[in-house]
């Protein structure tokens, strides 16, 4: 083979290579593209999650901070029929009536209006200590020691204040009086 041929035949193989080169690099830069337009879509769908993802963080501390203001309107609300027969209580100072049947009809209305009051606390779970219970340090607050012969020593003799749960956990202790 003669110089010159080897030559072209270089010459040749060079071209092709560089035409298979220059053909890989243009692959190459085209994925790089679609791998850059990849990047950046998902770029794009991180900062808009990130976005929702921080809008619904704001809107549930919102949420909690008006549960947190305004639990107690279900409770508020059961209260106002009890305010209403108060008031109408109020008014029965302005009737015309004997002072015996005034005051037994106002006597009736507070036992009314004490049973509703007890019934809204009840239904909020808000319960009155038992008189019934045995002595227990953690509801009772043992105020004064007397000797009684109906009872057994550290038996509940009376009550003076009525104690308060709200679903199982003592709001107040009760008042009361212990046997010797």
């Amino acid at each position: 083979m003669s110089e010159e041929k080897k030559n072209e035949e270089t010459q040749s193989v060079e071209e092709e290579l560089e035409t298979q080169v220059e053909s890989d690099v243009e692959e190459v830069e085209d994925e790089l593209e679609v791998l850059k337009k990849e990047v950046q879509t998902l770029e794009d769908k991180y900062a808009r999650v990130h976005a929702d993802f921080d809008n619904i963080k704001k809107r549930l501390e919102r949420e909690k901070y008006q549960a947190l203001e305004y639990a107690n309107e279900k409770f508020a609300k059961d209260l106002i029929p009890v305010l209403d027969a108060l008031d109408g209580a109020m008014k029965a100072k302005d009737m015309d009536a004997d002072p015996e049947t005034l005051l037994e009809k106002v006597s009736e209305g507070v036992e009314l209006t004490i049973k509703q009051f007890l019934t809204a606390l009840e239904k909020h779970g808000v319960t009155p200590v038992s008189e019934d219970e045995p002595f227990d340090p953690n509801i009772h607050h043992a105020v004064q020691q007397t000797d009684s012969p109906d009872h057994e020593s550290g038996e509940i003799v009376s009550t003076f204040q009525k104690g308060y749960k709200y679903k199982g956990r003592t709001l107040r202790d009760a008042m009361v009086v212990i046997a010797n």
